[in-house]
């Protein structure tokens, strides 16, 4: 009996997995097989652009025609006059009324100070109006310097300022020398030695400088010098 011819196998080695089928590369909007297609976006307008509005030519200027710029010119033109003229309006409205304004300010002080000094004037009229005869002069001189001192009291509270007093320095801006008066010691030296007229300011303003004799230092003769040795 023949036995079967045994055929010998060498021992095969590791099955080597089977290379993925060949596939072509498809483009981003087209899905492989068994996938879900991605949404394709659509172009967002830029800003200022309306969709559905193609944009203006580019390289064109916009020209407006002359008519209408003569017309708009025009108008302008127009309402800068009107402007004009209504400023200039109001601002000579505003000048006159300011000098009005300022004229019966100062007339409301003016009467103001007048009122102030009728009780004065009232006093001096009955003084001047004293019988001689039966009034002795120290009651009129009495009387008189009575209105004086009233008439600088209003006078005094509406601003004025006497000027000149005896002993003060001698100021050139308030003061006027008529005459200079030897001065007894050298600390008197441009001093006013006496008023002969006095002067008034008034708000700041001279009104009238006041008339003094100054002071004047000389310093002694040399012969009248006590002689050396005695």
């Amino acid at each position: 009996m023949t036995k079967p011819k045994s055929h010998s196998r060498k021992a095969a080695g590791p099955a080597r997995p089977p290379e993925p089928p060949a596939t072509h590369s498809l483009p981003d909007a087209v899905a492989a097989p068994g996938e879900l297609a991605a949404p394709v976006e659509a172009p967002v307008p830029a800003a200022g652009e309306v969709e559905g509005e193609e944009p203006p030519p580019t390289g064109q200027a916009l020209v407006e025609p002359p008519e209408q710029t003569i017309q708009r010119l025009s108008e302008e033109l127009e309402r800068l006059k009107d402007q004009h003229l209504r400023l200039a309006a109001e601002f000579d409205n505003f000048k006159k009324r300011t000098q009005r304004e300022r004229g019966e300010t100062w007339s409301r002080a003016q009467a103001e100070i007048v009122g102030g000094i009728l009780d004065g004037l009232d006093d001096l009229g009955r003084v001047a109006h004293l019988d001689a005869h039966s009034t002795p002069p120290r009651d009129v001189l009495a009387g008189v310097e009575l209105v004086e001192r009233k008439l600088l009291r209003v006078l005094t509270g509406a601003g004025l300022e006497r000027l000149g007093a005896e002993g003060e320095p001698f100021d050139p801006h308030a003061h006027e020398a008529v005459s200079t008066t030897p001065a007894p010691t050298a600390q008197q030296d441009h001093l006013v030695a006496s008023v002969l007229q006095a002067g008034y300011r008034f708000g700041g303003l001279l009104l009238r400088p006041a008339r003094v004799s100054v002071y004047v230092w000389q310093e002694p003769p040399a012969e009248d010098a006590a002689a050396p040795g005695s």
